[in-house]
Formats: C-alpha cells, sequence, structure tokens
C-alpha cells in the first residue's frame, strides 16, 4: 500500500471513531433534530423578531402594496378616488414625452454617481489604510460630508456658484479658470452635472469606510505572501487585495445604487427652480407629478416602475458579479487545503501522487 492510500485510510478510520464517539454522547434516547424541532426553533425566536417584521411590514411591505394598488385608481387632485382605471396610469405615463429623456437622465445619474463614488473611494481607503501622522484627523474629517444634512451641502454648492455673489464662482474667476462669471445651476446641463458632483461628494464617506473596512480584514500575511511570490503592487492589488474586496465593494455598490436612485433633496435643491424636464430622473419626475400636477395615480405608477428598476439592477448586479458566491468558493478552496495538508492528504479535486 502507497504512503498517501495508508495516510487516507488513517483519517477514514478516525473520523469513523469520532462519529461513534458523537453518537454514544447522543445516548440511544435523543433522537436527531427534525422538523418539528425546527418548527419549535422557529417559534421560540419570534418573539424577538417579531418587532422587525412589524416594522417591515409597516414600513416597507404594507406601502409598496398600497402604492400599486392606488397606481391602479384614478385619483383626483383633490385626494377623491373616483374608481379603478386598470394599466391607465401606465399608458398615460408611456405617452408622457419627456419619459425617454427623464429616462436617460436616471441612467447617467446612477451610473456615473456610483461608478465615480467607487473609484475615488478605492484611492481614499487604500491612503487610509496606510499609516501616516495625522491619520485620525483625516478620517474624521471624511465623515463630515456625511454628517452634514444633504439639503445644507446642496444649499451651500448653490449659493457659492451663484454668478454674482457666489465664493466659488468668484474664485475659479480669480485663478483664471473662467473669464467670467457663470451660472452653473442656471442651465439644465451645468446644474445637472453639478448635481452628480455633490452626490458623489456626499457619497463618499459611506463608500469609503466600507473598502476601508473591507481592507483592513484582509490578513497580512496573505500580502507578505504575494510579495515573497515575486507579486508586484500592482499585481498584489488587482490578484489579491480586489477578489478579497467583493464583500465591501458589493455591499457599498448597492448601497449607493439604492441611494442615489432614491435621491430627491439633491436635485430637487439644485435643478427644482429650472422650467421643463431637462435635468429630471425618473425620482424628481415623481415629485413634480405629485406636487405640481396633482396626478397622484401617474405618480404611484412612475413609483412602482422605480422600485421595479431598482430591483432589477440588484438583481443583475449580483448575477454578474456575484461576490459572495466567489468569496465562499474562495474560503471552502483555502479550508479545504488546509485541512488536507493537516491530514497528509491531497486537496480536494488534485489528482493523488
Amino acid at each position: 500500500m502507497s504512503a498517501p492510500a495508508g495516510a487516507q485510510g488513517r483519517a477514514q478510520a478516525q473520523a469513523e471513531r469520532q462519529a461513534q464517539r458523537k453518537g454514544q454522547r447522543k445516548g440511544p434516547g435523543k433522537a436527531p433534530r427534525g422538523p418539528r424541532s425546527r418548527w419549535g426553533a422557529t417559534a421560540a425566536a419570534l418573539p424577538w423578531l417579531g418587532p422587525a417584521l412589524v416594522l417591515i411590514f409597516g414600513v416597507v411591505i404594507f406601502p409598496a402594496a398600497y402604492m400599486v394598488w392606488v397606481s391602479t385608481r384614478q385619483i383626483s387632485p383633490f385626494g377623491v378616488d373616483r374608481g379603478g382605471v386598470g394599466l391607465g396610469n401606465y399608458q398615460r405615463l408611456l405617452q408622457f414625452e419627456a419619459i425617454g429623456h427623464v429616462l436617460t437622465n436616471t441612467v447617467v445619474w446612477v451610473v456615473g454617481v456610483v461608478a465615480l463614488t467607487v473609484l475615488i473611494s478605492l484611492g481614499l481607503a487604500q491612503f487610509l489604510d496606510k499609516a501616516f501622522p495625522g491619520r485620525r484627523l483625516v478620517r474624521l474629517a471624511v465623515i463630515v460630508p456625511w454628517a452634514a444634512s444633504v439639503v445644507m451641502t446642496s444649499t451651500v454648492f448653490v449659493y457659492g456658484l451663484d454668478p454674482f455673489y457666489g465664493v466659488m464662482n468668484k474664485f475659479l474667476v480669480d485663478v483664471h479658470l473662467l473669464s467670467q462669471p457663470f451660472g452653473f445651476t442656471q442651465q439644465p446641463l451645468p446644474a445637472f452635472l453639478v448635481s452628480m458632483g455633490v452626490a458623489v461628494f456626499v457619497s463618499l464617506p459611506f463608500t469609503t469606510y466600507t473598502l476601508l473596512a473591507g481592507l483592513q480584514a484582509i490578513p497580512g500575511d496573505i500580502l507578505e505572501a504575494a510579495q515573497v511570490d515575486g507579486a508586484g503592487r500592482a499585481a498584489t492589488y488587482r490578484r489579491v487585495v480586489l477578489p478579497m474586496l467583493r464583500p465591501a465593494l458589493a455591499v457599498a455598490t448597492i448601497i449607493n445604487i439604492i441611494n442615489v436612485f432614491n435621491s430627491l433633496p439633491i436635485l430637487r435643491t439644485i435643478t427644482g427652480s429650472l422650467p421643463g424636464y431637462d435635468a429630471d430622473t425618473t425620482t424628481t419626475l415623481t415629485f413634480k407629478f405629485l406636487q405640481a400636477d396633482r396626478q397622484v395615480g401617474t405618480a404611484s405608477a412612475l413609483s412602482v416602475v422605480n422600485f421595479v428598476l431598482v430591483l432589477a439592477v440588484i438583481a443583475v448586479y449580483l448575477r454578474v458579479v456575484r461576490p459572495m458566491r466567489r468569496t465562499d468558493d474562495h474560503d471552502h478552496r483555502r479550508t479545504g487545503a488546509r485541512a488536507a495538508h493537516a491530514a497528509h492528504l491531497p486537496p480536494h479535486g488534485a489528482p493523488a501522487r
């Protein structure tokens, strides 16, 4: 008998002895847990889960169901229900002439803000992960945009970029980046781009700290092993750090998609005074339907469309990226390799020598 085969036989015999010991500890009167015991465990956990379930039902499920129901009703500007209209509100929404431009703005808004936020946060997280004098103060300074009110931050940019008395506009003229003051928030396209910049600015703290937590969870011995193997900094970051950052990147990206997609205060503050729909997204258009036009049914139909779009985008992202699955597979391979090495056996899937 070869050495690997003998080691494998000893490992199997040891596993059988451990199984017999576990069976003796359980005793003849103890049966394995069945469906009833699982239901009992679930029932025992209900008092603790109950408040959270009630909150989820009251804050998420019931409003969403009521919104779907209202989207099939004809509601007068004064709130009177005049009966069901089926999919009439959705047809009216599709016939809205600016819906195509608004959907394009929404895609640019979400993709642009989320992509810039994640890319800049990767660099900030890598910088804050290094040791340098004053690192604690820099980390606290990064939180400031997150701690401040979004409306207040947007208002600061609105007044700072004003062409007549804005200090930011005057600074751009003084450093000769502009020949004369420019009305950044008085035209649809510049105002929309300014809104995207403000959205990135207020989204950086959460994303940076999420990625920083992911970086600090990477074991140092793995990075040292990559350096010993001759991998450079770029190769180590691309092949070791980024794959292990997948869970943190997934959380940061999903939360940012939801927040940016549903963001109203920034666009409302910066572009809300502009006429027309050239700087609108589906969220601000919903607000205009509800406040200016009093079209409750159409606004509810657009809210349902927004809800479905967010779920679809997140589902596609998770399907394409699969962050947790790859991480679990990686951990499973590492655990299997360590166990096989401890038992002097070849790893699972590797040919026996």
